[in-house]
């Protein structure tokens, strides 16, 4: 089964997915992290990744994306990745700086990154229960996924809630108001650019669950993601049991329909010897 949870920048997407994936026992794949693996190479080899992408960084983030493997480290028995590698270099803290959070927004819009790393998340989901969240999961990775959320918050509200993470990393327990100001318009900037792009723009999935997130504690997004996922769950496997059901039943009654083998009639006429 898998649960795809797309939205916007700073929606808590990564969080909830992480508590979703514990709570029903899944395996969790960070899509988010595989692109900005890329575009932390791509900071690394001092690429110009202004908009639009000139084309000699088109071409090299392409070459990144299709030839440095990106894998997760998972301890024991735990769903959730631990550490993040590209090429086999850990770059697990790298990849969450301001830095990295404006420069993969044109890393995961070119196409060419997107069909390569795209690859790897199909393979990832058809080998496990899993919970992937991202921005175009439910709309072009897993389009038939059985559970489909669209989190998001109003963009105040989620520059709040990015500007206390990196405060926290930081040591500190409180955002300046200045810094909630500078992620506010970055978030402002990176909904324009995400939801207008050309290739797979951020938009629900026709038939996703849309949950506003703005007024509610994490407890109670991961409950409501949670319970719909075990409804779908339970929806599926009474389709199988119908599916099969009916299988055996078409099987039986192939079985007593099948026409008698034919006996002469003694009363049947017989035609009159030719005289």
């Amino acid at each position: 089964m898998i649960v795809a949870i797309d939205g916007p920048a700073g929606s808590g997407k990564s969080t909830i997915a992480r508590l979703v994936a514990c709570e029903l026992g899944f395996s969790y794949l960070d899509t988010g992290a595989m692109y900005r693996a890329v575009a932390w190479r791509a900071l690394e080899e001092q690429l110009d990744l202004s908009s639009p992408l000139p084309e000699e960084s088109t071409k090299r983030i392409r070459e990144i994306a299709q030839t440095e493997r990106i894998d997760f480290g998972f301890a024991d028995g735990e769903p959730l990745p631990s550490k993040v590698f590209i090429d086999g270099k850990d770059v697990t803290e790298q990849i969450r700086t301001p830095e990295c959070d404006r420069a993969v927004s044109p890393v995961s819009a070119d196409p060419g990154v997107r069909t390569a790393l795209i690859q790897q998340q199909k393979r990832f989901g058809m080998e496990h229960n899993a919970v992937l969240e991202g921005r175009d999961i439910g709309t072009v990775v897993f389009p038939d996924a059985e559970c489909k959320v669209f989190l998001t918050a109003s963009s105040r509200e989620r520059a709040r809630r990015r500007a206390l993470q990196n405060a926290a990393k930081a040591g500190r327990d409180t955002a300046t108001d200045a810094e909630v100001e500078a992620i506010h318009n970055d978030i402002l900037r990176r909904d324009e650019y995400d939801s207008t792009r050309e290739v797979s723009p951020l938009t629900p999935a026709a038939d996703s669950y849309l949950l506003d997130s703005t007024d509610m504690a994490i407890d109670e997004v991961v409950a409501v993601i949670v319970e719909l996922a075990r409804e779908r769950q339970r929806q599926s496997q009474q389709v199988g049991k119908t599916s099969k059901s009916a299988a055996e039943q078409v099987s039986k009654t192939s079985k007593s329909a099948r026409p008698a083998s034919r006996r002469q009639n003694k009363s049947e006429a017989k035609p009159a010897s030719r005289r």
